[in-house]
């Protein structure tokens, strides 16, 4: 399975740059690879795993913005197609 992180997060003040940054960091420190800019995934093993990856997304969400997540088999995964541009070997 894999979880997918959509967001949108404002970064015109200087306070919403750092609450930006700090998110985009966190998700990488949690093991997500970046699909395309504000597009992250994660592998994980199974629905309790991706339950709990949520809360802690919660957890660490700014107030500001928008963030979706989806989650998804590998087969679904997969059949991603690519109009413009190539697979990236790394996720």
């Amino acid at each position: 399975m894999r979880t997918i992180v959509f967001f949108d997060l404002p970064n015109i003040y200087i306070k919403d740059k750092r609450n930006y940054l700090k998110f985009r960091k966190y998700l990488l420190n949690e093991g997500f690879i970046m699909m395309q800019e504000s597009v992250y995934s994660k592998i994980i093993l199974n629905s309790q795993q991706s339950d709990l990856l949520l809360e802690r997304i919660k957890k660490n969400a700014p107030n500001k913005g928008i963030i979706q997540t989806l989650t998804i088999t590998e087969k679904q995964y997969s059949n991603i197609k690519y109009i413009i541009g190539k697979q990236n070997t790394k996720l």
